[in-house]
């Protein structure tokens, strides 16, 4: 699940993001994509395009959606905050700054951006979330 501590990450962000598609996958495969859609603020394009193997554009709040429909899962709201929370938890433990991780990260967004994504302040989508905590957990002790 996407929102839990990393402290370990394969071996590149891509590969991160394809296991968090599987967890999400099998949600929707589980579901249903008309009911997934009907849950969520997902369209049922994206959702096809999830079943059928590929990262659809996502943000991490419906990333989130998908994730809350999982058996015992906390709600959207949550899942979102605990994610963000372990990012910044992860960057104390990683003893990483913002500027240390723009240099870092594969994104094309200041220092500034990613805090404010991190604290929820400013957008942030699925593709930055894993970026960010591919980073972080890599950098991490």
């Amino acid at each position: 699940m996407f929102y839990d501590q990393r402290t370990t990450v394969p071996d590149s962000p891509a590969d991160l993001r394809a296991e968090y598609d599987d967890d999400l996958r099998s949600i929707v495969d589980e579901r249903g994509i008309d009911p997934v859609a009907d849950e969520t603020g997902v369209d049922r394009d994206r959702l096809e395009s999830l079943t059928d193997g590929a990262s659809p554009a996502l943000t991490i709040e419906e990333a989130a959606e998908i994730q809350a429909l999982g058996e015992d899962e906390p709600d959207p709201d949550a899942i979102v905050t605990m994610a963000c929370e372990h990012l910044l938890l992860g960057m104390s433990t990683a003893v990483l700054d913002v500027d240390t991780l723009e240099s870092r990260v594969d994104l094309d967004a200041e220092a500034k951006e990613i805090q404010q994504k991190i604290e929820r302040r400013a957008p942030m989508t699925f593709d930055e979330f894993v970026h960010i905590q591919y980073v972080i957990a890599d950098g991490a002790p």
